[in-house]
């Protein structure tokens, strides 16, 4: 049994604060901090008919992303084709919302979230940092500064699944440290983004990494506007630039500034009645691999032999999903489905490739849903089909010959929300 002592002292921390903040309030009468804790207590039992290996799911499969390719033993068996059974509890959650006095003219708060999915396999059941950031709001601007969603994940606009992907990969899915700006113009919102990257970062040569972007010595960019449709309606629609710098010096030893930018544009909508909620998004990805989509970048030519330089190429993506969610208060059905095509990088590359499922075609996914809610209590169940078309990489970066291979997830899970 752990001692007192290593305990997260975060928790301790929260759990103290608002005895302390309360006494104060009462002591000055004067506008003071507040603090709101909430979260759930999350199980998740788990059968799938085929095996994810650690590059196609996070921390042990629970967050999945799509199934292995066909890989046969010495007897021409298909070794993927096994089933798999799991229970986690590492999504259970702790959020504190804060409010605060005002501050250069605009009310201020605060959220700090976090929970026990750990940063890497190795740090499955640590308590991991999702969100903690700032916020001023004026009458018709606001600033947030912190970490939290990426800006192609906008929060009234995202997938009702049980499972914790969220609708990864078909929907991109990234927390990102970030400078959010939004400017209200009656039923139009214009919000402009920059931000870096953290626990979700692309990949290189050197493997999994937030060098490329940093290297770069740029951040990258989000413009969107939001629009108000009718009473119930929104629409969300953007274009998200940045640029990264694969390599410092060459294995040759030479130095190369070589770098690479990448585009990225969206539509979201969104329409809520009082029987049913849906939601959809349409997305043009470039070099997506930091969102966990497929995709990423190649070397496009190798301009010196001598010295090594490269240039480079974006591999591009096609995704697209719709959601499907009843509002009832004790009894809710869903339905989610996604479609995500590799676009190839449209023009001939030197290789090789650098990102997530580049030898994939197209993925497609299929997920109804129930939920039974009493209270506090929520069970839910839900049936994921997923489907990889495998195949093999063109000279221009696309797929051809793709074998389609399939697992059925099988979810069941338990919440108790505070």
């Amino acid at each position: 049994m752990k001692s007192l002592s290593s305990f997260p002292l975060l928790t301790i921390i929260l759990l103290s604060c608002p005895v302390s903040w309360a006494k104060s309030q009462e002591a000055s009468k004067a506008p003071a901090f507040g603090l709101k804790l909430s979260g759930y207590l999350k199980t998740d039992v788990i059968y799938d008919t085929r095996q994810s290996s650690a590059s196609n799911g996070l921390r042990e499969g629970h967050f999945y992303l799509y199934p292995d390719n066909v890989l046969n033993c010495l007897d021409s068996m298909d070794m993927n084709a096994s089933p798999s059974f799991h229970i986690l509890s590492i999504q259970t959650r702790l959020h504190a919302d804060i409010s605060g006095p005002d501050a250069f003219g605009a009310k201020t708060s605060g959220v700090l979230e976090a929970e026990f999915f750990g940063t890497s396999e190795a740090d499955l059941n640590g308590f991991r940092l999702r969100h903690a950031f700032t916020k001023l709001d004026w009458t018709n601007t606001s600033l947030l500064i912190g970490q939290a969603w990426h800006p192609i994940f906008p929060t009234e606009c995202f997938p009702g699944t049980i499972s914790f992907n969220t609708g990864a990969p078909f929907t991109p899915f990234a927390r990102n440290p970030q400078i959010k700006l939004t400017q209200k113009f009656g039923k139009i919102s214009a919000i402009l983004t920059t931000y870096s990257e953290r626990d979700f970062m692309g990949t290189g040569e050197d493997g999994t990494s937030n060098k490329y972007l940093k290297n770069s010595g740029l951040p990258s960019m989000n413009l969107q506007l939001r629009a108000q449709l009718a009473k119930t309606g929104l629409l969300f629609a953007g274009l998200d630039f940045k640029t990264i710098r694969p390599e410092l010096k060459t294995a040759a030893d030479y130095h190369t500034d070589e770098n690479l930018q990448s585009l990225c544009g969206f539509v979201t909508l969104n329409f809520k009645t009082k029987p049913v909620t849906f939601t959809a998004m349409a997305a043009f990805m470039q070099n997506a691999t930091d969102m966990l989509m497929i995709g990423g970048y190649a070397v496009a030519e190798v301009i010196d032999p001598v010295k090594a330089i490269k240039t480079y190429t974006n591999l591009n993506t096609f995704s697209s999903w719709f959601d499907i969610t009843t509002n009832g208060t004790k009894f809710q059905a869903g339905l989610f489905g996604g479609y995500s095509k590799n676009l190839g990088a449209g023009r001939t590359i030197a290789g090789p490739e650098f990102g997530r499922g580049t030898n994939i075609d197209y993925l497609l996914r299929i997920s109804p849903r129930v939920q039974l809610i009493s209270g506090k209590t929520t069970f839910a169940g839900e049936i994921e089909t997923t489907t990889a078309a495998y195949g093999t990489i063109q000279a221009d970066g696309s797929v051809s010959n793709a074998r389609p291979v399939t697992n059925i997830r099988l979810l069941v899970a338990a919440y108790y929300r505070f």
